[in-house]
């Protein structure tokens, strides 16, 4: 059973109505039982197909009905899905502390082999404590790494940071398979569903977002903002270690 399935299978009492349903350029906000945040993905090949077919319909559908788009192979969809999982999340307070990502892999990884999935703005910095620092992006830029160099880099890595978005484009449970077992894994970015059962899927620390503030939230959404824009709209960045 893959990841999606066993967080999908877990949420309680799925099926609840839908209330907003926001595909900003950067950002998928669903509002439902709370708020949730997913990565807006571009599609490889935009015009071969609608990227979201019932687009117009989708707040007349439920919770439930949303979350299985999580399975999608259109990113835009699947971003949906996974906003919406995240909007029906009760994020258990008394386990997070609103810790930056990079500070608990930074205090992990210095001296040490470290792998990231996705190019995050913190990379530079890490790169200065790192012992070697590999990579790995959909679209490489400078040093970075093309995915196909994930099978032979993980193995070699004792700390391992992969980007949420892994959930929508679904290469998360692959990338996982190459991590050594005795690798601090961390799942990070505001798509990250904050929920204590992926610890049970080799994850041991989640750093993703909770939204505090909604009606600001959706109109920045809306707008185009990025994220570091939507973090001063009524986010919070938290942390969950295993």
């Amino acid at each position: 059973m893959s990841i999606l399935d066993q967080l999908l299978n877990a949420i309680p009492s799925p099926d609840e109505p839908v209330r907003e349903v926001v595909i900003g350029a950067h950002w998928t906000a669903v509002a439902s039982r709370h708020c949730g945040l997913a990565s807006t993905l571009p599609e490889p090949h935009p015009h071969t197909g609608p990227s979201v077919k019932d687009a117009g319909g989708l707040i007349e559908k439920t919770t439930k009905q949303l979350m299985n788009l999580a399975f999608s192979p259109a990113l835009m969809e699947a971003a949906v899905g996974l906003a919406t999982l995240n909007s029906v999340v009760n994020v258990d307070m008394d386990r997070c502390t609103e810790t930056n990502a990079f500070e608990i892999l930074a205090a992990r990884g210095m001296g040490k082999n470290m792998g990231i999935i996705g190019h995050f703005p913190f990379v530079p910095r890490l790169k200065e404590i790192a012992r070697t620092l590999w990579v790995i992006e959909q679209h490489p830029r400078e040093d970075d790494l093309s995915p196909d160099r994930a099978p032979a880099v993980l193995p070699r890595c004792h700390v391992v940071g992969i980007t949420g978005t892994s959930l929508i484009n679904h290469t998360l449970d692959g990338l996982l398979k190459f991590c050594r077992s005795d690798a601090f894994v961390m799942l990070l970015g505001p798509t990250t569903p904050l929920t204590p059962l992926l610890f049970e899927c080799g994850i041991d620390a989640l750093s993703g977002s909770k939204v505090v503030d909604e009606e600001k939230v959706l109109r920045y959404v809306k707008e185009g903002c990025t994220f570091r824009q939507l973090h001063h709209a009524g986010v919070m960045l938290l942390t969950m270690v295993k």
